[in-house]
């Protein structure tokens, strides 16, 4: 991609809950289908070292960092076309502020051949699924 449009986004939100609660609820891929509407009703499975699903796009496959006590949950989705795409996602701590709760950060990157309007489209796809992140982890 050789001209200047916005490369990358973050999407966050603040959610009530410790990090190590939202952060052990998101790293668990068989839970994946109760927050991200991409994958609403599909059953997630170990493939390998990596976790596959059937999604609108067709079969997918994901796979995340290791378990750490950083809260990266960083992710890369090989797509049925085979493109690879590398997702950074983490979860922030509320800080030496006495903030309590934490921080969900994903940040989308626009991929090559991305219109502007499929940029806005994923980011907001993103927005939503932290949003049922949020009421999910919110409500153990």
């Amino acid at each position: 991609m050789t001209d200047t449009s916005e490369m990358s986004r973050h999407v966050s939100l603040w959610i009530d809950q410790a990090p190590e609660v939202v952060y052990a609820y998101a790293a668990d891929p068989r839970r994946l289908p109760e927050w991200a509407a991409g994958l609403a009703g599909a059953s997630v499975e170990p493939e390998g070292e990596a976790w596959a699903t059937d999604s609108a796009m067709g079969r997918v496959r994901i796979a995340f960092t290791p378990g750490n006590q950083l809260g990266v949950l960083d992710h890369v989705v090989t797509l049925p076309s085979g493109e690879q795409v590398y997702n950074p996602m983490r979860v922030l701590p509320g800080g030496a502020d006495g903030r309590s709760g934490c921080e969900v950060v994903f940040t989308v990157r626009r991929r090559e051949g991305m219109s502007e309007a499929q940029f806005e489209a994923d980011a907001d796809a993103v927005a939503a699924d932290l949003a049922t992140l949020k009421h999910r982890v919110e409500a153990v």
